[in-house]
């Protein structure tokens, strides 16, 4: 049934057009109601690479099947803002009937969608604009919110608002708060500081309280979420005074393999003896281990769910609410793209398979692999054409280019002794070339070259099937061209090197010959 839909005929209407899960799409799910989290959102981090509405008619279904019954969504710049905020859409961002859809296809896999919108850290989608800049705490700085200025509020409130507007049944909104750097930085901060017990701590938790305030009085179904990590560290009786334990809900993340699971038990101690009544975890399936990690380390991820698993058995009883696996996509607005989510469906559906059977064991294993059609989770063994789940093309031409694309040119150009002893950069700088030389370099350089410019356009088209242009560009420009251009360098050097240059005096580098 979907969530939210009053009677069968209209849900019925409503997901008609949404194809039955396929066979392949089963997998015993019969574990979850031993899993301590209750809610297991999905983390959508639109930011770069945002996938096209189809894609999602696609992964939707399998999400659900593997054991998400969530989905947590940062629009970020993908969201259709309008009136003054309409700057902030990127140039593909959503319609307002394809953010209908998308959350029309979530109601009928049975993923309630929980939207995110940064309002403090995080805001340089919104402050990189002219319009807003002068919103920022530091001036030079796009990336914190000037807590300050009543325009500030307002902003981060109309935003939060017009999401809102189009996700009237969220009974949470996160509104991020994460990662504030600078804060205190600023002219009117540091003025503020400098008053008698005014401190870094409270200025992040007013800001924090009045955003939540809002959200609590003109949505009041809805709560506030936050990211843990700016209240860790504040003193817990300056944090219960607050007032922000009784409007937000925390959300702790920690990333790592190696994740202290006693220190987060005594945090969770800490946000309870403050006043939390609930508690959410942020583990990772992608995104978490490189900024320009192309392939997620499968291992990695599953070590941390089973920390986050450790975690839940030993804290608080029945203070968490569920768990959020983030897939971060960009580590902030302006840096590279991480990890494809097709290329770590894989990633995802172990973590999710883990926290449902709380275990990771080959018998877990195997089914996971059985159900995406691949022979193996490990990264080396995925093969052309490998996978039967949606994206499955993609996620097989993305690991040969990230695993062989540069080495093989590296080879060539680096480790071919033809190249390197006869067709050096002193050699190509000045179009020198023993003919004979040609032959041994020029058809293996031509064959790389063939071989893999057919490999990547299967994979330029498989991309634009799933995402607009300028992200197909940019993964392209970023891991693909680099290495292609330094073939074609090579054989245009060659080429030109090629033909009949008079003879130098000497041979090169060597002694002169003249007697």
């Amino acid at each position: 049934m979907c969530i939210s839909i009053p009677t069968a005929s209209i849900h019925a209407s409503l997901c008609e057009e949404v194809p039955e899960i396929p066979l392949q799409f089963t997998i015993n799910t019969k574990m979850s109601g031993c899993t301590p989290f209750k809610m297991r959102l999905v983390h959508l981090d639109l930011k770069g690479a945002p996938p096209k509405i189809s894609y999602f008619s696609e992964i939707f279904p399998l999400l659900r099947a593997l054991g998400a019954n969530g989905l947590l969504i940062e629009y970020e710049d993908m969201f259709p803002y309008d009136g003054q905020l309409r700057l902030l859409r990127a140039t593909h961002a959503y319609s307002p009937s394809e953010v209908a859809e998308l959350l029309r296809l979530a109601r009928c896999s049975e993923l309630e969608v929980i939207p995110l919108v940064q309002t403090f850290g995080h805001m340089e989608f919104v402050l990189k604009h002219a319009a807003f800049a002068h919103l920022r705490e530091v001036a030079c700085f796009p990336n914190t919110l000037n807590p300050h200025e009543a325009e500030s509020l307002a902003l981060v409130g109309a935003m939060a608002d017009q999401v809102l507007e189009l996700h009237r049944d969220a009974r949470w909104l996160h509104i991020g708060c994460d990662e504030v750097y600078c804060l205190g930085e600023g002219e009117a901060s540091r003025q503020w500081l400098q008053q008698r017990q005014n401190s870094p701590e409270q200025l992040c938790l007013s800001h924090m309280r009045a955003v939540a305030s809002h959200v609590q009085a003109r949505h009041p179904g809805t709560t506030a979420l936050v990211w843990d990590d700016m209240l860790r560290d504040m003193p817990q009786d300056q944090l219960a005074a607050s007032g922000v334990p009784q409007l937000v809900e925390p959300v702790l993340w920690d990333y790592g393999a190696d994740l202290d699971v006693h220190g987060k038990v005594l945090l969770m101690e800490k946000y309870r003896e403050c006043g939390f009544s609930r508690l959410w975890a942020a583990s990772a399936f992608k995104g978490a281990t490189g900024p320009s990690q192309a392939l997620p380390p499968v291992e990695h991820h599953l070590r941390n769910h089973e920390q986050w698993l450790r975690v839940a058995s030993s804290g608080p009883a029945d203070m968490l609410q569920g768990i959020v696996l983030t897939g971060w996509q960009r580590y902030d607005h302006f840096s590279v793209l991480c990890e494809l989510l097709p290329v770590a469906i894989p990633s995802l559906a172990a973590c999710l398979q883990l926290l449902l059977h709380g275990s990771f064991t080959e018998e877990v294993k195997q089914s996971v692999e059985n159900f995406l059609g691949v022979p193996s989770l490990e990264i080396t063994a995925v093969s052309e054409g490998a996978g039967s789940f949606p994206g499955s093309h993609i996620h097989a031409l993305v690991t040969q280019v990230s695993l062989h694309l540069r080495s093989s040119v590296d080879a060539l150009l680096e480790r071919n002794r033809y190249v390197t002893g006869w067709f050096s950069p002193y050699h190509r700088r000045r179009k020198r070339v023993h003919p004979v030389m040609v032959q041994h370099i020029q058809p293996e350089a031509l064959s790389l070259l063939g071989r893999w410019h057919t490999l990547v356009q299967q994979l330029e088209a498989a991309l634009q099937l799933a995402f607009y242009p300028d992200a197909v560009e940019e993964w392209l420009e970023e891991n693909v061209h680099p290495s292609m251009q330094r073939l074609q360098s090579l054989l245009q050097d060659l080429h030109e090197a090629a033909v009949p240059q008079p003879l130098p005096n000497s041979p090169v580098g060597g002694p002169s010959q003249d007697p």
